[in-house]
């Protein structure tokens, strides 16, 4: 048998990983043919040296393989051995720790042969449900709202948010995570923040913009940095209206301009506010401020805030 693990989601596919890897050990009491091939380190003949050399009544194998998609000659000979392989006893998961190219044959061989499981990124309803039922394995309760401002705060980002509910429940020791518990131990996202701030210019909301960059000023991050990330989330925009403005949905736009679903979802709702010809002029005021800048025609912090009060 071979099992296909895949998605935007690696936290999600490694959790389903670990749990096959655990159950094989629960049931086997032994971990001496549970075996991990990276693609990356051995080849083809390595790998398939693993089933030459079982013995007639030895224990199934577990064979997890990393990083099939890394090898274009192992691809190839997957491929062609894979009835073979999938007529084995032992089971092979084969986990990618990144979304593969859905267009390579190999990947579309893996969807017709093995038994398949995608793991999507969690809307925002999942990610909440999902981490209430995080903080209920570690022992501990999160509020509503400071659960809703973790995710505002984290995104989408599963490794990330396992990370800081861990920090936050061991704060608490048992209590119930509060609102100013997640305002005192987490940072926000830089980029989660930046559509924020775009989010309230396409509101025409100038008060509540200059206030979410002057946070992120306050808390020393770079003017500049915070001007690129600004420029990239204006392309990331200008990319979306165009693709939208000729018809294509939101998955043919997540295909067709490479950018991640994450970024997708947001930018296809923000660019509405905005028609092509107000965002090109956006993203040309961002580069001429940034040249002002860079030759010390204009103070750093007093563009940023010009750039905002002239949307």
């Amino acid at each position: 048998m071979i099992i296909f693990l895949y998605g935007d989601d690696s936290y999600r596919a490694k959790e389903k990983l670990n749990e096959i890897v655990a159950q094989y050990k629960a049931v086997k009491k032994s971990a001496l043919n549970l075996i991990s091939v990276d693609v990356k380190e051995t080849d083809f003949a390595g790998f398939y040296n693993h089933f030459k050399i079982s013995a007639m009544f030895a224990q199934t194998k577990l064979v997890v393989v990393k990083n099939l998609f890394a090898d274009k000659i192992f691809q190839e000979e997957f491929i062609k051995e894979i009835k073979k392989l999938q007529s084995l006893k032992d089971v092979i998961v084969i986990y990618e720790p990144e979304a593969p190219d859905q267009r390579l044959k190999l990947f579309k061989v893996l969807l017709k042969e093995t038994k398949c499981q995608e793991f999507k990124l969690l809307d925002n309803k999942g990610i909440k449900t999902w981490a209430q039922k995080e903080v209920e394995k570690l022992g501990s309760k999160i509020n509503n709202d400071a659960l809703d401002l973790l995710v505002s705060y984290v995104g989408s980002d599963l490794w990330r948010l396992a990370g800081e509910l861990q920090k936050l429940v061991s704060y608490k020791t048992g209590s119930t995570i509060q609102k100013m518990d997640v305002e005192l131990l987490v940072k926000p996202n830089l980029q989660t923040d930046i559509f924020k701030t775009i989010d309230a210019l396409a509101q025409k909301d100038i008060k509540l913009a200059l206030t979410l960059l002057h946070k992120h000023l306050a808390g020393d991050d770079n003017p500049l940095y915070l001007l690129s990330m600004i420029a990239f989330q204006f392309k990331n925009l200008l990319m979306v209206k165009e693709l939208s403005e000729k018809g294509l949905m939101y998955a043919s736009i997540v295909k067709q301009s490479g950018l991640h679903p994450f970024v997708v979802k947001k930018s296809y709702f923000l660019c509405r506010q905005f028609s092509f010809e107000e965002l090109k002029n956006i993203y040309r005021q961002i580069f001429q401020i940034d040249s002002d800048i860079k030759i010390g025609k204009v103070d750093a912090e007093t563009a940023l805030d010009l750039f905002v009060a002239s949307i």
